[in-house]
């Protein structure tokens, strides 16, 4: 989930700056907010040594094994031909599963795809606390902001949100470089703060969040659903391995990420040390009065590129979903002549910036916020460790025992945070669950549908091949050009076809089904990608395999045909599409809310024609109606 994709020739260390800025903005923005929600009045810590230095010492070792051990280590490995993220790790257990184990498949789908509807959660979150983190700066500085920090936060996410369609090209190349800029200032604020309480240093030992938890294990776990803020992007760094692949993202944490994030949280931490009253504010008290109004400048900038990577990762993850058949056909805007992973999908877009703004405007503080953020990412994270499993033990084939010893060390830890921030549902983390659960129904409705009306349409299909040797027994008659007649997987005849010789009782001269394969792979190479059958009389099959993030592109699959010897002139090319129009059934396969939701998500999907980029005045549309 990245501002673009991975070049061909740039350097590891070029690579590895423009990780720091696309893949750590999330987790890089964290400090703004967490030693706040740590020490918020809500958890009942008091704001002495020993509670300071257990909480900083849980936070840099919660860095080091659920960040570091856990993704940076081992989950970018777990790569599906390159691609990480959650729906890629779902695709990735699918092809690694033993055949004959449906059950299996179902429960792990279910749970997948609930992860990948908590990101939506995430991403929403992300940008509205952030942006306020940033925003209360100005409270800090003078009382007199206080009343237009929502308002700036709005003015802020509406700007960022209304340039997306420009693309992010222009400002991709200073990402990186702001993004380091942030880093070495959290760095410099830590070393400064440390140096007044050198005291906190012990919290790199893990004994002092060891006995924190065993002294106060009820107000250990309280505040763990506040810790766990500094652990997201998490996630959003093992979905961005196919942008710039394990090493860069790698070395931009052990050498650059972690080192900046452990100083600052120590820095935070030494500053509360010396000055109990700075918890107001931790991160915009670190240098003094002097210097708030810049590091209100430069967080700005920090938050704005977090909220733009999770923005476009929301896009990635959605064409993702629509690859995979979780969600209906949406339009797709290339933004960049060079980079093809960057994308601007309107329809998410507006609908993504509304609810950020319902979220500021409902929660109307990051504090607040904080109290719905938690949930949605270690949701996210529990899933995903039960995942991991399957990988380690079905596709890399190790060891049962040692799998399910590692992954429940990591399902254990996943669990206490999990746990923690379910204890904030009513306080705020209602909110992602509520918006998960709304997009995970529409997921699954939108899944449960399709397979229904492929059923239908089978029970109905007459086998192609044995209606052309009928229908050229005594042919149509044959008019001049090519018809490119689109296919559905395991369809028979298409509908489009058989109206067209019922209604003009004419077929052309050369007549190309087209079926659209979509795999369990992030990619499908081109010289896999085509296959052309002879059928006889002037007819071929062309079957196009994608995978799940492949662009669908006729037109250009017709242009690469010409390698195998058909070549095609798309101003004598028809192309044939079958539209379907839904009616409710009286003997449903749905209940009857998620039958209408289904065909109303149907009529407002994209056009098939559209969304594999067929020009519009050389398509064929043929209508029938189906029930469900």
């Amino acid at each position: 989930m990245a501002l673009s994709l991975k070049p061909a020739k740039h350097s590891i260390a070029a690579m590895t700056v423009a990780a720091v800025g696309v893949v750590y903005g999330d987790i890089g923005t964290s400090p703004l907010y967490t030693m706040k929600a740590v020490f918020g009045e809500t958890n009942g810590l008091a704001l002495i040594p020993a509670n300071i230095i257990g909480i900083v010492s849980l936070i840099i070792w919660g860095l080091i094994l659920v960040v570091g051990l856990k993704y940076v280590y081992l989950m970018l490995k777990a790569d599906n031909r390159g691609e990480g993220g959650i729906l890629a790790l779902l695709a990735l257990v699918h092809t690694s599963l033993p055949k004959g184990r449906p059950l299996w498949y179902r429960i792990l789908l279910l749970m997948g795809v609930f992860g990948a509807s908590l990101f939506y959660g995430d991403s929403v979150i992300t940008p509205a606390v952030s942006v306020l983190s940033a925003m209360e700066g100005f409270e800090v500085a003078t009382p007199f902001f206080k009343p237009y920090v929502v308002p700036l936060a709005i003015v802020i996410i509406v700007v960022l949100y209304s340039i997306q369609s420009k693309g992010t090209e222009g400002i991709a190349k200073w990402v990186g470089p702001l993004m380091l800029l942030w880093f070495g200032s959290l760095a410099a604020m830590g070393i400064v703060n440390i140096i007044r309480a050198p005291v906190i240093l012990q919290a790199f030992n893990p004994w002092f969040a060891i006995n924190f938890i065993k002294t106060s294990p009820g107000i250990a776990f309280i505040a763990l659903g506040a810790i766990v803020l500094a652990l997201t992007g998490a996630e959003a760094l093992y979905a961005d391995l196919g942008h710039f692949g394990p090493t860069p993202i790698r070395l931009a944490w052990f050498f650059i990420v972690f080192p900046a994030l452990a100083l600052n949280y120590m820095g935070q931490g030494g500053l509360l040390i010396v000055n109990p009253a700075a918890i107001v504010n931790p991160f915009f008290q670190q240098l003094g009065a002097w210097s708030i109004y810049p590091l209100i400048a430069l967080s700005t900038i920090a938050v704005v590129v977090a909220s733009q990577a999770t923005i476009t990762g929301a896009f990635s993850v959605t064409r993702q979903a629509i690859g995979l058949g979780l969600l209906p056909r949406m339009k797709v805007v290339h933004t960049s002549e060079s980079e093809i992973g960057q994308i601007y999908m309107p329809t998410v877009n507006w609908l993504q910036m509304t609810v950020v703004l319902i979220a500021i405007l409902l929660f109307g503080s990051s504090d607040n916020l904080a109290g719905a953020y938690g949930i949605a990412v270690t949701g996210t994270m529990t899933i995903t460790s039960l995942l991991l499993f399957f990988v380690m033990h079905n596709y890399w084939k190790r060891n049962v025992i040692i799998s399910l010893l590692l992954v429940f060390c990591f399902f254990i830890g996943d669990t206490f945070l999990f746990s923690s921030n379910v204890m904030k549902i009513a306080s705020g983390g209602w909110f992602p669950l509520a918006l998960a659960t709304v997009l995970f129904t529409i997921m699954l409705t939108w899944r449960r549908g399709r397979r229904i009306i492929e059923r239908n349409l089978r029970l109905q299909a007459v086998p192609l091949k044995d209606f052309l040797e009928t229908l050229f027994i005594s042919p149509p008659q044959r008019v001049p050009g090519t018809a490119v007649v689109l296919k559905r997987d395991n369809d028979g005849v298409p509908l489009a076809l058989l109206h067209n010789l019922s209604h003009n009782k004419v077929i052309h001269e050369r007549v190309y089904f087209l079926t659209i394969h979509t795999h369990d792979v992030p990619w499908i190479p081109p010289w896999e990608r085509i296959k052309i059958t002879d059928y006889g009389n002037n007819c071929w099959m062309i079957d196009v395999h994608y995978g799940f993030k492949n662009e669908p592109d006729i037109p250009l699959i017709l242009e690469e045909c010409g390698q195998q010897g058909h070549h095609f002139d798309l101003m004598q090319t028809s192309f044939f599409v079958s539209r379907l129009s839904l009616m409710p059934s009286k003997r449903s396969m749905m209940v009857r809310w998620r039958e209408h939701l289904f065909i109303w998500i149907t009529r407002n999907a994209r056009s098939a024609a559209d969304y594999y980029q067929i020009p519009t005045n050389r398509v064929v549309e043929m209508g029938t109606r189906l029930e469900i």
